[in-house]
């Protein structure tokens, strides 16, 4: 990577165009002299459901002086931007372009919660969506079968989101900034049981950028994978977490040549407060059944060996989907380069960044750091 770029999250007045082109000029200022990007890259889900707008690859390149180069939408659900930026890497890696600009955002404030709950659920099965399946729904249920299995009770969920916003009071990006008590999250509101409000994360409109370059520039990216699985939940093997993101981590590992012993920073895609434990089980970083003791005891803190979501993550960041996964790789950037000014930059050596498109159908791990043991 040669430069990074990202908007505040939240509910924010300007047009997705806007939005892009901000985190966009973010990282094109960063670059050095002469990085001007070859090829660009967008990562959305639903510009024309949420945002009303279509063709928007062109629409972002003229708004950013871009024009008479080639440029693309990617469209992975909620993985939109961790798609994005591999098919960008995969572009830099065989020669295509020396400079590809990566942006990924969404704009879903303008619709109401009926509106964006009806539209995400489109990224669901047709018999899901006939049985009036949404994603909170499968998502508690999903949750409700770790917490039968593993025999952790509901109580504890809350911890995830206390965790996850307590962290984001130190990130200027994140849509709160302010923590929360475990008393605040287990008496909010239900949503579908066993999640409450403060376990799910919020619609969001935000946008974030990478100038990709070639090898030897920034932080590299060691290796990445993508996989899918079935669409209908309910047709796929039994089992607890999600198989795409354990077969997109056995790629990403193999590729960047090492072992979740060798991480140091995850950002995982924790859009539901139990969906941290899966991801972090699911990357090999917990033993099946352990993440929540080990977050009870204090692990991925930034004292830890493994510090989790220090952003914030996506409860405390925000969920503009289209944006998520390419936010996580910008924030993991940020502090694995010395360079890139964070608090903490430099202490981390290597990071694994997860993001989920729509109920773990189509899942993206990727790897970022520096080589050697």
């Amino acid at each position: 990577m040669v430069s990074t770029g990202i908007t505040r999250f939240g509910r924010r007045p300007e047009t997705l165009e806007a939005l892009l082109s901000e985190a966009g000029r973010e990282a094109l200022e960063r670059a050095p002299s002469g990085a001007r990007p070859q090829a660009i890259l967008v990562g959305n889900m639903a510009s024309g459901s949420l945002a009303g707008i279509e063709n928007l690859a062109a629409r972002v390149s003229d708004a950013l002086g871009l024009t008479r180069c080639p440029v693309l939408r990617v469209e992975a659900a909620s993985a939109s931007g961790a798609a994005a930026f591999q098919e960008g890497c995969r572009w830099v890696e065989q020669g295509t372009f020396d400079r590809v600009l990566v942006l990924a955002g969404e704009k879903m404030t303008g619709r109401s919660t009926p509106e964006v709950t009806r539209i995400l659920a489109s990224s669901l099965s047709d018999a899901e969506k006939t049985l009036g399946g949404t994603m909170p729904s499968l998502a508690a249920l999903l949750s409700q079968l770790y917490l039968d299995r593993y025999h952790v009770p509901p109580e504890a969920i809350g911890a995830v989101t206390v965790r996850n916003r307590a962290q984001g009071c130190a990130n200027p990006h994140a849509q709160f900034q302010t923590p929360v008590t475990l008393d605040e999250v287990n008496s909010s509101r239900w949503v579908s049981t066993p999640l409450r409000l403060l376990h799910c994360a919020a619609i969001s409109d935000g946008a974030a950028a990478v100038v990709l370059g070639p090898r030897g520039t920034g932080v590299p990216v060691l290796g990445y994978g993508q996989a899918t699985d079935v669409l209908d939940v309910a047709q796929r093997e039994p089992g607890i977490g999600f198989q795409a993101t354990r077969d997109a981590a056995r790629f990403a590992y193999k590729a960047a040549r090492t072992s979740p012993e060798d991480l140091d920073l995850a950002e995982v895609h924790d859009a539901f407060a139990p969906f941290q434990w899966m991801d972090l089980e699911d990357l090999g970083l917990c033993p099946p059944g352990e993440a929540p003791s080990w977050i009870e005891r204090g692990g991925g803190l930034p004292e830890s060996s493994l510090v989790v979501n220090p952003s914030g993550g996506i409860l405390s960041r925000g969920h503009p989907v289209g944006a998520s996964g390419l936010a996580q790789i910008v924030e993991a950037i940020r502090r694995l380069d010395p360079q890139e000014g964070a608090d903490d930059a430099g202490r981390r050596r290597r990071a694994v960044c997860q993001s989920v498109g729509g109920m773990g159908s189509h899942n993206f791990v990727t790897v970022l750091g520096r080589e050697g043991p």
